[in-house]
């Protein structure tokens, strides 16, 4: 395989697969971000959702219904958060990595209690999403497999960045959870709880890392392994504190740690080292947060 080969059509349309994950995560993160919630714990949020998808797909063959039983698996470990953080006084650090050894360690428990396995559980009765076609736009060179041919979760993750912008600028309770992150002595003084408001982030934050791992385990591929979200929470973690919570840039963000991620895989095929090629996203990470890093720094010079 030539370095030709790394940019090619294929290469272009397979980046939306693992743009959607991280991005989904990061929209997450950002609706704790802007409430003032400080929450590492989306790894954990996301892993539960991959193995709940896929145990509601297995069971129901229906994807949507693995897709929804990921949905609320997320809001239950973001309750959870709320309820040892929020209610409880727990410190955000503790509750977080607590999130992420409880979700790596319940899905090993029930992967063998459900399935009878231990490792993985690749079986046909999985339903996958299906990718959704657009008449005329797959038709176009290049671009039109990127477009069109996607899981419905891209679309979703796309449809959000821009939801997620008017709802922190114009929508009641978008206001209300700036407010909770910003000033919440205003917030009190208006007669609404912050906790109240935080709690809600929670739960849609949870929701949508929920989603994210439903598109690792039911659309990307049709099966569960453990550890399966990879670090990708842990990302998405980084690509929110670099954008501070802000939808878009953070969807150029997520996109640009989609590609590397895509990138990785492809340059397995030019003989590199595995241990390499899976370093790529992290080692991106550290790059792109030490640049902006450096740059905030000489601007409050």
């Amino acid at each position: 395989m030539g370095l030709e080969l790394l940019f090619d059509a294929s290469f272009l349309a397979s980046v939306p697969r693992f743009v959607t994950a991280i991005l989904l995560a990061a929209l997450g993160g950002a609706i704790c971000e802007r409430a003032g919630v400080f929450n590492i714990g989306l790894e954990g949020m996301m892993l539960t959702g991959a193995f709940f998808a896929v145990v509601g797909a297995y069971f129901s063959g229906s994807a949507l219904v693995g897709a929804f039983t990921a949905l609320v698996a997320g809001m239950l470990m973001g309750a959870i958060f709320a309820e040892f953080n929020l209610r409880r006084g727990g410190d955000s650090i503790v509750v977080s990595i607590a999130i992420n050894l409880l979700a790596a360690g319940i899905s090993t428990f029930l992967l063998g209690a459900i399935f009878g396995v231990a490792g993985a559980f690749n079986d046909p009765g999985i339903a996958g999403l299906e990718a959704v076609r657009i008449p005329f736009v797959e038709d176009i060179p290049v671009i039109g497999h990127v477009i069109s041919g996607q899981s419905p979760l891209f679309y979703l993750a796309l449809l959000l960045v821009y939801a997620l912008h008017i709802f922190f600028a114009r929508h009641r309770l978008g206001l209300r959870i700036r407010a909770a992150g910003e000033n919440p002595a205003a917030l009190r003084a208006g007669g609404v709880n912050p906790l109240w408001v935080q709690c809600w982030a929670l739960l849609m934050c949870g929701g949508l890392c929920g989603l994210a791992g439903a598109q690792l385990s039911i659309s990307n591929v049709n099966l569960f392994v453990e550890n399966m979200s990879a670090g990708r929470g842990w990302i998405a973690v980084v690509a929110v504190l670099l954008t501070r919570g802000r939808p878009w840039p953070l969807f150029f963000i997520a996109l640009l740690f989609g590609m590397v991620d895509s990138l990785s895989f492809r340059v397995q095929g030019l003989g590199l080292a595995q241990q390499f090629t899976d370093m790529m996203p992290y080692l991106a990470t550290l790059i792109v947060l030490t640049a902006l890093s450096w740059w905030r720094m000489r601007r409050q010079a």
